[in-house]
C-alpha cells in the first residue's frame, strides 16, 4: 500500500470516529481509484454509511449503505443489477423486513437456504441473524434459530458475530436470568461504534440513552433499532 493510501485510511478512520464527514470524504476522495473501494467499505463499517453508498463500487456495500439510513427501496435498486449469490438475497430479504413486508420471513429461510449451498458463512450468520429478529416474539424459536449461527463460529474458529449476539441476547432476556445480560456485554465489546450491534446490545442492558446517541452517531435508522425496547424479562403472573 502507497504512502498516500496509509494517510488516507489514517484520516478516514479519524474522521469518520469524530463524527466529521466532509473529512472522511476528503480522505475517500484522496485515496487512489484501486483504494477506494476499501475506504468505502471502511467508512460502512466506522459508522458513516452515507460516504459508504456515494463511493463504493461495489452494489452489495452500496445497499448495504442504505440499509444502514433506513432507505430499503434504494438498496435494492442497487441490488437489481447485482450477480445472484446468498449475500444478495440476504441484502434483499433485509429490504423486505425493513419495508414491513409478509414476504421477509419466506426470503430470509431462502438466504439461508442460498448461504448453506454456497458454504458462505458470512452470509449464513447474516442470514440466522435476520431470521433470529424475525422471530424474536417467539424466543425459543429465535434461539434455536441463531444457534445456527453460533455453530459457524465454532467450526470457522472465529469469534462469534457482534450482530448476531445482540440479537440473542434480546432473545435471551425474555426469556429471563442473566445469560442475555452477560450476552450483551459480550456483543458491546465486539461490536464497531455506531452499528447495529452495539445499539442493540445497549438496548438489551437497558442503556437506551447511550443506545439512542450510538445510532445517531452511526446514521443508522429507527427501523434497525425500534423494535428493540429496552428488553425486560417476563413477570410470572401472580396467583396467589
Amino acid at each position: 500500500m502507497s504512502p498516500v493510501s496509509v494517510s488516507a485510511f489514517h484520516a478516514l478512520e479519524t474522521a469518520c470516529a469524530a463524527g466529521d464527514l466532509r473529512a472522511a470524504q476528503t480522505a475517500l476522495q484522496a485515496l487512489p481509484e484501486q483504494d477506494r473501494g476499501a475506504g468505502a467499505a471502511l467508512a460502512l463499517h466506522l459508522g458513516c454509511p452515507a460516504l459508504a453508498a456515494r463511493w463504493s463500487p461495489d452494489p452489495l456495500i452500496q445497499a448495504a449503505a442504505w440499509l444502514r439510513l433506513g432507505d430499503p427501496a434504494q438498496a435494492q435498486a442497487m441490488l437489481a443489477p447485482a450477480l445472484p449469490s446468498a449475500r444478495t438475497a440476504v441484502l434483499g430479504a433485509r429490504a423486505v423486513w425493513q419495508q414491513g413486508a409478509p414476504a421477509a420471513l419466506t426470503l430470509g429461510e431462502e438466504a439461508r437456504r442460498l448461504a448453506r449451498l454456497e458454504g458462505d458463512a458470512g452470509a449464513l450468520v447474516a442470514a440466522v441473524t435476520l431470521l433470529g429478529e424475525q422471530h424474536l416474539e417467539q424466543p425459543f424459536m429465535a434461539l434455536r434459530t441463531l444457534a445456527e449461527g453460533l455453530k459457524v463460529a465454532e467450526l470457522t474458529a472465529q469469534p462469534a458475530d457482534a450482530h448476531l449476539l445482540a440479537v440473542l441476547a434480546h432473545a435471551q432476556v425474555r426469556l429471563g436470568g442473566n445469560k442475555g445480560r452477560h450476552t450483551a456485554e459480550k456483543a458491546l465489546d465486539r461490536a464497531a461504534p455506531g452499528s447495529p450491534a452495539q445499539v442493540l446490545a445497549l438496548l438489551a442492558l437497558d442503556r437506551r440513552p447511550e443506545a439512542l446517541a450510538q445510532a445517531a452517531r452511526g446514521h443508522l435508522a429507527p427501523l434497525w433499532w425500534a423494535p428493540f425496547s429496552p428488553a425486560k424479562a417476563p413477570t410470572l403472573p401472580n396467583n396467589s
